[in-house]
């Protein structure tokens, strides 16, 4: 797994996983890829301060054939509840890269990707795991790495910073890295950064950001919106007149109003109820029947 010094790793055999949840970490990458074919190594870059992933990984397998085997089988399923993206690592990067590319010089023997990540990860977004350059035999450290940065903004931030710090008490050099194809010029030209502003990398494109969730909901307000007017909700139908307002406490009489005379569409008054049956008394029983009129008081 990728417990110790991560080797320098085979991209056309190793495939970027995004879109990944919080409760993902790397052995359950590991299980979940093995499926596909032998695992050489799982890397998930953390953030410095939570230490938390920052949703996306990257699977190296011992040969090309597994890496595309796992991108036909894997891409889109869902992990957690959430689909992940699954690509080459390789492509990935090609896709996204701009030429914000820096040089780290004079590491410690010691120093590992994990830490050249954690350690620039704060000016930026990376791309991609940071390189090493290790010798193929024994693996040790050659005492450089390069760092791909998602921005010039970034990669300027990382050099003005860290050129000349010490990183396991050793000062490390800081710069843009020469480039592949052109003899002697390094990257961060005007150029670059010419078309970098002229095709930005959107959030949406942003590896720890594919495949985010979706946004959230509106709160729902405390109190339902009042229901709309019978007119709006059925047309054909003619509108009820407004209720008359109630009679304060107090008023002579202490009665309603009567209602308004009935019109075009208003709906005419209730007729009276018929009167009630006499009710039957207690337990079943017939009521009893009402007590004669008291007589008249002699006179005297």
């Amino acid at each position: 797994m990728a417990a110790g010094p991560i080797q320098e790793r085979n991209q056309d055999a190793t495939v970027y996983v995004g879109g990944l949840d919080e409760k993902v970490n790397d052995s359950i990458l590991w299980e979940l890829f093995v499926q596909a074919g032998p695992v050489v190594s799982v890397h998930m870059p953390k953030d410095r301060i939570t230490t938390n992933h920052q949703g996306y990984g990257f699977v190296e397998f011992m040969g090309e054939e597994d890496a595309d085997y796992a991108i036909k089988i894997m891409n889109m399923i869902k992990l957690y509840g959430k689909p992940i993206r699954v690509n080459k690592a390789s492509a990935h990067q090609k896709n996204l890269d701009i030429g914000a590319n820096i040089f780290v010089g004079n590491l410690d023997p010691e120093v590992d990707e994990k830490l050249v990540y954690d350690t620039f990860s704060a000016f930026g977004v990376i791309l991609q795991v940071p390189k090493i350059m290790r010798d193929p035999e024994s693996g040790n450290s050659k005492g450089f790495a390069f760092v791909n940065f998602a921005s010039f903004e970034a990669s300027d931030a990382a050099i003005e910073a860290m050129n000349g710090q010490y990183l396991c008490n050793r000062p490390i050099s800081v710069s843009y890295a020469f480039k592949k194809d052109a003899k002697g010029e390094r990257h961060g030209t005007a150029a670059e950064r010419l078309l970098a502003a002229q095709n930005p990398i959107f959030p949406a494109d942003r590896p720890h950001q594919l495949f985010a969730d979706a946004p959230p909901m509106p709160p729902m307000p405390l109190f339902p919106p009042p229901p709309p007017p019978a007119s709006s909700v059925f047309p054909h139908m003619p509108m009820m007149p407004p209720m008359p307002p109630m009679p304060p406490m107090g008023m002579p009489g202490g009665m309603m109003p009567p209602p308004p005379p009935s019109s075009m569409g208003a709906v005419p008054p209730p007729m009276p109820r018929p009167p009630l049956p006499p009710m039957m008394g207690m337990y079943g029983m017939p009521p009893r029947p009402p007590m004669p009129p008291r007589p008249p008081p002699p006179s005297s």
